[in-house]
């Protein structure tokens, strides 16, 4: 019997080359370009995602397994059923290929004081900052 595995969009950190991606490494089992609909914030060392009509981001389609996925939701501080996430774990597809999985996301009101990122590419943003 197979190992179950989960499809995550990621767009900051968890990207391949970023600062954590070495959380998700171990038990990736693929990768694939991405976008999706919404707008990207922020927050100082990594951003927050709002699902949103207006806007896409940019980033990658993560394939992991179960232990994968435990080691994401730890590092983004998400618990199942949990009132204080700093981010909820939703269901998102994407905008430009038939893909769909899960992602995570800050509320508008959460991030309604944030910088908004214009490029929606966390990638970007960080060489720009860099200049």
């Amino acid at each position: 019997m197979s190992e179950r595995t989960y499809r995550v969009f990621v767009y900051g950190t968890l990207l391949v080359g970023e600062a954590n991606h070495h959380i998700a490494a171990p038990y990736l089992q693929k990768v694939q370009p991405g976008k999706v609909k919404g707008q990207l914030y922020d927050v100082g060392a990594y951003p927050a995602l709002v699902i949103s009509e207006e806007g896409e981001v940019v980033g990658e389609w993560l394939t992991v397994t179960e232990e994968g996925i435990k080691q994401m939701d730890m590092l983004e501080d998400y618990e199942e059923g949990r009132d204080n996430n700093e981010y909820e774990r939703v269901w998102i597809k994407d905008c430009e290929q038939d893909i769909e999985g899960y992602v995570y996301v800050y509320t508008r009101e959460k991030a309604a004081h944030l910088p908004l990122i214009e490029s929606g590419s966390w990638r970007a943003h960080c060489k720009a900052k860099k200049q």
